[in-house]
């Protein structure tokens, strides 16, 4: 298949634990032809959805991990996939490309599907399941958030659509600080911002559960550093070995079949104890940790999955 990657630049990736570099190196090995290019190179010119791309090989040698052809500009209407693969933040330029590469989908399969990544970004996703969520509020109002605090105690407070654990805060019953924090973030974002019930299980790890498909193929535990709140691996965060339970198999089989029909073929959600916080379509991560732990190829299984999808189309 002829494949492209639309990313932040692959050259500064980090390959022992890159999704999107792992996601490359098995399509290449299954004898694919890849091209990548950075979401600034995305354009529409006149009914055509465009790309300057190059195409790329890549090897497991950090620093010398990928090997670049010339630059061209690439008709994506004649990829068989697209992967929507750049970090957020989920910000009107993140949206954007989802809407150019909408015009392509009932040609090309796109992974995650971006309509639906538009419509259902991590933290909003999970609103759709409040049996399975903590409590939750998503509020630009002050006095409503003081509200939820109130009633809750122990609470964290973080950006509606951030990511990596920027900006994540434990508000506990004896802080001070939330009017200040509140202040902060609406002095530079017109956005709500999302509070939920803090759960102390966290202290015991994070969950990240890897789904293809829908389905769930494992998942890491994410420890958090001595002293952090957050469990996230961009800020200290252990990855740890750790079986799927009864409640995430539970909590899958509840979400699986949503995201199946979405076409959120590569998708990563977290779980806090019992409870289900994010579903984190835009750019998961987590399958080469979950290869290293348990020995599942899950980027075959991904490969896989988008074969089906194409050969469907």
């Amino acid at each position: 298949m002829r494949i492209a990657f639309q990313m932040d630049p692959i050259e500064g990736v980090n390959i022992n634990a890159d999704s999107s570099f792992r996601l490359a190196e098995e399509a290449q090995a299954r004898g694919h032809q890849l091209w990548v290019y950075t979401p600034d190179k995305l354009t529409f010119d006149e009914g055509r959805v465009v790309a300057r791309a190059r195409p790329f090989t890549v090897k497991r040698v950090q620093g010398d991990h990928v090997a670049f052809g010339p630059e061209e500009r690439l008709d994506l209407s004649t990829m068989d996939v697209v992967w929507l693969r750049q970090d957020p933040p989920f910000d009107m330029a993140y949206i954007t490309t989802t809407h150019l590469l909408d015009l392509i989908r009932d040609k090309v399969v796109v992974a995650n599907d971006p309509f639906w990544v538009r419509n259902y970004p991590e933290k909003l996703l999970v609103l759709t399941f409040p049996q399975l969520t903590p409590p939750t509020m998503i509020a630009r109002s002050l006095s409503e958030i003081k509200d939820f605090k109130h009633r809750h105690g122990d609470v964290i407070l973080k950006p509606l659509y951030g990511n990596g654990g920027a900006g994540v805060f434990r508000l506990d019953a004896n802080d001070r600080n939330l009017s200040s924090l509140y202040e902060l973030f609406t002095g530079f974002s017109r956005e709500p911002l999302i509070v939920q019930k803090y759960l102390p299980a966290v202290t015991k790890g994070d969950k990240r559960v890897i789904l293809v498909d829908g389905e769930p193929v494992g998942a890491i535990n994410r420890v958090p550093a001595e002293g952090e709140t957050r469990s996230n691996m961009h800020v200290g965060g252990r990855p740890e070995k750790v079986e799927l339970t009864a409640r995430d198999r539970e909590i899958c089989a509840a979400i699986g079949p949503l995201l199946r029909e979405k076409g959120q073929v590569f998708v990563g959600i977290d779980v806090i104890g019992d409870w289900l916080t994010e579903i984190n379509v835009t750019s998961p991560t987590g399958i080469q940790e979950l290869e290293r732990f348990d020995g599942i190829n899950v980027a075959a299984r991904i490969w896989e999955a988008l074969e089906a999808r194409r050969a469907a189309k």
